[in-house]
């Protein structure tokens, strides 16, 4: 059975549409010839036993009449030897007997036919002993005696068996029309069921056929839905005919190849985004350096020596962390150390203005973010936050744990972005459509994190215009 559905599978749909007819077409085919064959049969049969009574009467009616008078005219000496239709008689007998043994199929009624026989072939004795005692002359005395004691009661024996016969056969006929009748009412019956299966198995078919075609294409629509959609992790696996296997592995085909460029393509864009991120670091460290040398310089001119040996050495440890050892991503102590000397050197630079508190837990120590992650994110709080605010503000970094993750907030109590900004800050950073310097740093940043820990991780922005700005950075935790 396994093989046979493995086999129904293979085919095509057109072979599956040519054997679905087959399969009704056979039985609406067999069932009329089988419907007719017995009708004629029941039909010849219940012909054969009426012809054989209508003969068998007639025999029995006309023989014995005849045969017992053409006896007499030959023995009065009324008709000659040779004009007597005696031996006719006997002749036209057999043959009807025979002929009547080949149309009954009653075993009684061929034993009867057999004494008939018999009986004819004593008739047959007696007629001539009759002629033997007509041509010795005279026996006229011995041939009534013949006629009276042998022939008549012989032709009187075959009226009888003949009766019986017709008896039998009536009787037999009565029985055909019963079974004849039986026969009809459960041929009706069983036409009714056969075609009522047919109905059934139509009906099955019905279903079955268009299922077994529009399942599959429905299967397949969901799939180039979902492929079309982007995903690609999916597979169509449907073997229900030849067409829609080939079909099966055409499509898989071109998901895996389609899967493998996008891999090559992910790969690429990756590589791609990190040599520009790493080129804006290459240009944020310039800028920053002539800034803080032009610094320096002014400090040097007004003769703050002990500013100047501090801001050298913060300028030297920044670059120090931010070269280290060319690693991408570092601990968030060590960016904690980063950080402390880029705020240290903007605060001599804007110390009138400018004060800063770094409170992370030890917890967060060990976690690990990209290079250069925090620093733009001080800067954008310093140069669009602080120094459009008028008076002195403050940057407060602060981090914590939750659900897995390690939270670095950068807040400021600047002069904060407008709602309708925010939007469009946030919109470019989703979105990945970012058309402002301001904006492009962050959605960086915000595109670092994601390339190196998910897309679970990154940044958000809280911010209310005239009172401040929080940025808060999402990286894993790692649970010591």
């Amino acid at each position: 059975m396994k093989k046979l559905i493995q086999l129904y599978n293979k085919m095509t749909f057109a072979s599956k549409i040519r054997f679905s007819y087959l399969v009704l077409l056979i039985p609406v085919l067999l069932f009329p010839v089988f419907c007719l064959y017995n009708l004629w049969s029941v039909n010849k049969k219940y012909e054969d036993m009426i012809n054989s009574t209508v003969v068998a009467s007639e025999f029995s009616l006309d023989f014995k009449k005849d045969f017992d008078y053409e006896t007499y005219l030959l023995i009065v000496g009324n008709k000659t030897v040779e004009e007597s239709r005696l031996n006719e008689l006997l002749t036209e007998a057999g043959r009807i007997v025979q002929g009547l043994e080949e149309i009954t199929e009653s075993e009684e009624n061929k034993e009867r036919l057999s004494s008939v026989k018999k009986y004819l072939k004593n008739l047959e004795i007696y007629t001539n002993r009759i002629i033997e005692n007509l041509e010795e002359g005279s026996n006229y005395e011995a041939n009534m005696e013949i006629w009276e004691n042998d022939v008549q009661i012989v032709t009187a024996l075959l009226r009888e068996s003949f009766l019986q016969y017709i008896y039998f056969e009536v009787k037999d006929l009565q029985q055909l029309r019963s079974e004849y009748q039986a026969f009809t009412e459960n041929l009706i019956s069983l036409s009714v069921i056969i075609y009522a299966g047919l109905l059934a198995l139509i009906l099955i078919l019905f279903y079955v056929i268009p299922l077994g075609i529009s399942k599959p294409l429905q299967k397949l629509s969901r799939v180039t839905d979902q492929v079309a959609k982007g995903d690609f992790n999916v597979s169509f696996d449907v073997r229900s005919c030849a067409e829609v296997s080939t079909l099966s592995d055409s499509l898989n085909t071109m998901i895996d190849k389609i899967n493998e460029l996008i891999g090559q393509v992910t790969t690429e864009q990756i590589r791609l985004r990190k040599a520009e991120f790493e080129l804006l670091q290459a240009q944020i460290n310039p800028h920053f350096l002539y800034n803080t040398l032009d610094a320096i310089v002014w400090l040097a001119e007004a003769g703050e020596q002990r500013k100047v040996v501090s801001m050298v050495g913060s300028l030297s440890e920044f670059f120090r962390m931010s070269l280290n050892q060319g690693k991408d991503i570092v601990t968030i102590k060590e960016e904690l150390q980063h950080i402390r000397s880029y705020l240290e050197i903007q605060q001599m630079r804007y110390q009138d203005i400018l004060e800063y508190e770094i409170d992370i837990p030890q917890e967060l120590f060990d976690d690990r973010i990209p290079k250069i992650t925090i620093q733009p994110l001080v800067e954008n709080a310093l140069y669009h936050g602080i120094k459009n605010k008028r008076g002195g503000g403050k940057i407060q970094i602060s981090g914590r744990v939750e659900n897995d993750c390690a939270i670095v907030q950068i807040r400021d109590n600047g002069i904060g972005i407008t709602p309708e900004r925010l939007k469009q800050i946030i919109d470019g950073m989703v979105n990945k459509v970012p058309t402002e310097s301001d904006i492009y740093g962050l959605y960086n940043v915000n595109e670092r994190i994601r390339l190196d820990f998910g897309e679970k991780y990154g940044i958000t922005i809280d911010s209310t215009h005239m009172e401040g700005t929080c940025v808060s950075v999402i990286v894993p935790h790692i649970a010591n």
